[in-house]
């Protein structure tokens, strides 16, 4: 019993120590809003704890998406929505488009459009016209090579126009 005491108490301190300041200072206010500069869709980059993972992923050839369509789109209904993304790799990445998580593809009333602008250079556009409530969502753009995956994300939703 007195084992287990000292190991919650040790947890407790371990938590104290590395719990940030301003969730120890906020007690019984509103909460506040994260500093974090993480956004949903942007690249993690840094150092890894093996060479090879390192290696991997910071590898210069890999795909690296160098322009995207804004983060957040509010569409009018009936309207066109088009979409996109740039990447650049060595081989050329390829670009794949998701919405909500799944796979999306040229139908109907979605277009897929992609260009090899340079050697290691692609561009891919995504246009949907017209655009319905349903087209509503999470889309993505993903770059991919041998080397590395890159992604962006657009989160879209609708209004309606009143002319």
């Amino acid at each position: 019993m007195a084992q287990l005491i000292i190991v919650i108490t040790l947890l407790f301190t371990i938590l104290l120590i590395n719990c940030p300041s301003e969730v120890l200072g906020r007690r019984g206010k509103a909460r506040a809003r994260s500093k974090s500069r993480v956004q949903i869709g942007l690249p993690i980059t840094g150092k890894y704890r093996d060479p090879e993972s390192d290696q991997y992923y910071n590898n210069n050839n890999g795909a690296k998406i160098l322009l995207a369509s804004h983060f957040d789109l509010e569409y009018v209904l009936g309207h066109k929505i088009a979409f996109l993304c740039v990447a650049r790799g060595s081989p050329r990445p390829h670009i794949t488009w998701f919405k909500d998580g799944a796979e999306i593809y040229t139908h109907l009333y979605l277009y897929v459009h992609e260009w090899q602008v340079r050697n290691d250079t692609v561009k891919s556009k995504l246009e949907i016209d017209p655009a319905t409530q349903m087209d509503a969502g999470v889309y993505e753009c993903t770059a991919d090579n041998m080397y590395a995956i890159d992604r962006r994300s657009f989160k879209t939703d609708f209004s309606i126009a009143f002319d």
